[in-house]
């Protein structure tokens, strides 16, 4: 019993160390300007990882101070946690598979297409009734007016790799047809034709292409990104838990059997 114990103890001291990396990535993820205007994206990664680091602390302290039941619930629980995890990964490789980016000619950065990005995503992120508060809290972001003291040069602009939301919010599309001035500074008459977002610019700064799907496209772009490096840590992390869940179920197992067997030798069954 005492063995079957000692391991389940390092396993889930093991666990509450990976709960550490899932909480820092939700932290990360967190501190991103676009996710800042996305309020419920901020927020579901952090308690996953403050959940494990209960559930695994639970655990520890069943298995080190020999309190089964304490083990029976910290093994459900954590398998109600590996399905949550699992669950999201599945729904973040799907959601984030199209990354509607295309190279405009002449230019570092990428541009991106609404389309190009799961219904999903666009239902739940850009739909009309969620894109009023987002962009107001873009409007007044440093997303945009950050680009004039970075490029001084339309040459040094065009080389840049901007992010996807500072490509699309923050400049019209190439496809207009605009000469570049400043970075949210553009002169010269739209090809309205080649593009529904080229009657949607504005040199006003707090307008911009704020109401482009462009921009919609944009913020879609960064979430992909950087959920795909968040991804990485959950996959690790959710690799280890059910290395760490099968053998810690084992050695419950194991220890129940030790305990019947030390019973019927002391004539209690």
């Amino acid at each position: 019993m005492a063995v079957s114990n000692n391991i389940t103890a390092v396993l889930n001291f093991l666990a509450v160390m990976c709960s550490i990396p899932v909480i820092a990535a939700g932290i990360w993820l967190a501190s991103k300007p676009d996710n800042d205007c996305i309020h419920w994206l901020r927020w579901p990664i952090i308690f996953l990882g403050v959940s494990i680091f209960a559930v695994s602390l639970a655990g520890f302290i069943g298995a080190y101070w020999k309190k089964k039941g304490l083990l029976a619930v910290y093994l459900v629980f954590m398998l109600i946690l590996i399905v949550l995890l699992l669950a999201t990964l599945v729904l973040a490789f799907v959601v984030t598979r199209h990354s509607g980016a295309y190279s405009p000619p002449g230019a570092g950065f990428q541009e991106y297409r609404l389309q190009g990005f799961s219904s999903w995503l666009r239902d739940h992120i850009t739909s009309s009734d969620n894109w009023v508060n987002i962009r107001a809290c873009l409007a007044t972001s440093r997303i945009c007016p950050s680009l004039a003291s970075k490029f001084t040069s339309a040459a040094g602009f065009f080389a840049a790799h901007l992010s996807p939301i500072q490509s699309g919010c923050c400049k019209p599309p190439m496809a207009c047809g605009l000469e570049y001035s400043t970075p949210t500074t553009w002169v010269g008459e739209p090809n309205i034709a080649a593009d529904p977002d080229c009657t949607i610019w504005s040199n006003d700064q707090t307008k911009l292409c704020y109401d482009c799907n462009s921009c919609k496209a944009g913020l879609l772009g960064n979430l992909r990104q950087e959920w795909r490096k968040a991804n990485i840590v959950l996959i690790i992390t959710v690799v280890i838990l059910i290395w760490v869940y099968l053998i810690a179920c084992c050695a419950y197992r194991n220890a129940q059997t030790e305990e019947i067997f030390r019973r019927y030798k002391q004539g209690w069954v």
